[in-house]
């Protein structure tokens, strides 16, 4: 897995990193195939108050691409919300090809 974490008009400090991290592990743990993960942390002056700081997730893994992007007045709580809608999109995938396979399965059984 090749893991990004950057900013943009931001340093970004070990403690974020680590936050960061932390909270892929939640979101890989349903995948353990995937191939890249880039996160990209921004803060932008001229956005409203609420909106100014904003974190982005392209997550790719063969097959599939996510994005999710979220802005928050504390930067800490856009990336709460940004991995709580990754992991929701992740687990969405992951049950749809679960039930996929099984369909294929049973529609097999039943034939023969």
């Amino acid at each position: 897995m090749n893991l990004t974490i950057s900013g943009h008009h931001l340093e970004v400090t070990q403690a974020l990193h680590d936050y960061v991290y932390t909270k892929l592990n939640r979101v890989t743990r349903h995948f353990d195939k995937m191939i890249t993960i880039n996160v990209l942390m921004a803060v932008n002056k001229l956005e409203a108050k609420d909106k100014r700081q904003k974190a982005e997730i392209t997550l790719r893994f063969k097959g599939k691409d996510f994005f999710v992007a979220q802005a928050h007045e504390n930067l800490y709580a856009a990336i709460d919300q940004m991995m709580y809608n990754l992991n929701d999109m992740v687990v969405s995938y992951k049950d749809k090809l679960h039930d996929s396979c099984r369909r294929v399965g049973n529609s097999a059984s039943v034939s023969a």
